[in-house]
């Protein structure tokens, strides 16, 4: 776990869901979805390496294919990662090509600009991987929220992730679409207005609800 201390303006554990910016060759800021793995506290990583070069443990993330990220990262060397709560923003950050000339989104609780260095790559699933440490040079919190929890934006996360699974061979399609059915029905139940405004934008991108209408048993 990393604590501000180590330079991150919030405690991290886990994997802890942000919203990245990186600077493109356009000068536009573009936001996307990035899950950012906590080290452990007191051991050695023995997977694809949550440690750097020098052995000390740091925050790492992990970008899939040929994302915008993985080429700003590889072109800038770093971004801006910041810490939302608003489900709508996560999810254009996750399905959309979402571009500012602002690093910081509106409604970012906290900031932290980065310096991304590659440290391991490789295949899994017939998709290119790489993963890559993070280390915090500025931050800042913008405002600070007492926290709630909402099973609607847990839900929310979680189907930007199967979504975006639909189209990969190594993902089975019908275990998927379940999974989105189970989601929906979780954010009509326990979120509210925002989450469904969210999930309405998973629907259009993926039209996940189009391809399950296909299987014949799912009821809008």
């Amino acid at each position: 776990m990393t604590d501000p201390a180590d330079g991150w303006p919030v405690e991290l554990r886990g994997v802890t869901e942000s919203v990245v910016t990186t600077l493109g060759p356009n000068d536009l800021w573009n936001a996307a979805a990035l899950g950012l793995h906590a080290p452990d506290d007191g051991e050695d990583d023995d997977n694809e390496s949550g440690d750097d070069a020098d052995g000390d443990g740091v925050v790492t993330a992990t970008t899939w294919g040929n994302t915008r990220t993985r080429r700003n990262f590889r072109r800038r060397g770093g971004g801006v990662v910041q810490f939302v709560s608003d489900p709508r923003t996560f999810v254009d950050a996750a399905m959309t090509v979402t571009e500012s000339e602002s690093p910081v989104v509106d409604g970012a609780h906290a900031w932290v600009e980065v310096e991304a260095e590659r440290i391991d790559g490789g295949e899994s699933g017939g998709t290119r991987w790489e993963e890559w440490a993070l280390r915090p040079v500025e931050s800042a919190v913008v405002a600070e929220t007492v926290p709630t929890i909402n099973r609607g934006f847990a839900a929310v996360v979680e189907a930007t992730v199967a979504a975006s699974r639909l189209d990969v061979p190594a993902y089975d399609t019908e275990e998927l679409l379940a999974r989105l059915r189970y989601f929906a029905d979780v954010v009509e139940t326990c979120g509210g207005a925002a989450e469904r405004e969210a999930f309405a934008t998973v629907d259009e991108v993926s039209g996940w609800r189009e391809r399950a209408d296909e299987e014949g048993d799912w009821t809008p």
